[in-house]
């Protein structure tokens, strides 16, 4: 296995490994609830857990973190087992706004504490350091296990890393095989930062993909299963693929009873822009 990944885990259900960034064990699969609210969030975060997920993700833009609070609170699994992530809205970056909003996600949630609390994109109207300042008052409350961003380049990443009083563990970008970001994953491998993919399947583009459906088919895999699985046998990569159907919810998890192999994983690389040498080495490949 690479770097950060745990393999422990790695069986054919929705729990899988997860990645190690600077002590946040984050589950390399998650649900990616964005475009979802109400009552079809609900149920498709009951679902998941109960299919064995245990990374759900959301954000206060997506003003689905009420229904989240409700599937979690409602679930079986105990809360230690699950590992939930919001963001900090672009409008609430100054420090006040930060405290509040984020106690009020908390209410919405149904937590007491959040595992990872993200600024949701970079902005100038507010200096970075005192968002992540006060994000990092979060953590010395209890309100806040980590931090990290979104959306960042490796330039703001780096300034994130300066201004935050505790590790950033992740960057949440979108990261896909036609869509790539060979730097920010390079960076995040030398630095120990969890990528975690949102909209790993190119919402939906990747399923009708015959040159992903031909690597599937000697494993039995769907193109999207293959997408996920090239993207988890990267080095430090989580994804979060939505699904809103118990069909897709299930599909997406069946992805840790097969493994692509070298050339397959280049083959899936090259379906988009070639791999950059610096990122091919710290592959092996």
């Amino acid at each position: 296995m690479f770097p950060g990944v745990d393999d422990r885990s790695m069986v054919p259900d929705a729990s899988g490994p997860t990645i190690d960034a600077s002590g946040a064990e984050i589950p390399a699969l998650g649900l990616g609830t964005a475009r979802m609210d109400g009552e079809e969030c609900r149920r498709a975060v009951e679902t998941a857990l109960t299919v064995g997920y245990r990374h759900v993700d959301t954000a206060q833009m997506y003003d689905n973190e009420a229904a989240v609070g409700e599937a979690i609170e409602a679930s079986d699994v105990p809360r230690e087992e699950i590992f939930v992530v919001t963001k900090v809205n672009t409008d609430n970056m100054a420090a006040e706004d930060v405290r509040e909003s984020t106690r009020d996600s908390l209410d919405r949630l149904r937590l007491d504490t959040v595992d990872l609390l993200l600024v949701h994109a970079p902005r100038d109207y507010v200096p970075l350091e005192e968002t992540l300042g006060a994000m990092n008052g979060l953590q010395e409350e209890g309100l806040v296990e980590h931090v990290g961003v979104s959306n960042f380049s490796v330039s703001q990443l780096e300034d994130a890393i300066d201004a935050s009083a505790t590790p950033i563990v992740t960057n949440q970008v979108k990261y896909h095989p036609y869509h790539r970001q060979d730097d920010v994953l390079a960076f995040c491998i030398d630095e120990g930062i969890c990528l975690t993919a949102y909209s790993p399947l190119a919402r939906g583009d990747v399923v009708d993909d015959q040159r992903l459906a031909d690597i599937g088919e000697a494993h039995e895999k769907t193109a999207a299963q293959v997408a996920l699985r090239w993207q988890l046998q990267q080095p430090y990569v989580a994804t979060i693929p939505k699904a809103s159907s118990r069909e897709h919810v299930e599909a997406n998890a069946d992805v840790f009873d097969f493994e692509l192999s070298p050339d397959e994983m280049r083959s899936v690389f090259d379906v988009g822009e070639p791999l950059s040498n610096g990122l091919a080495d710290r592959m092996g490949m």
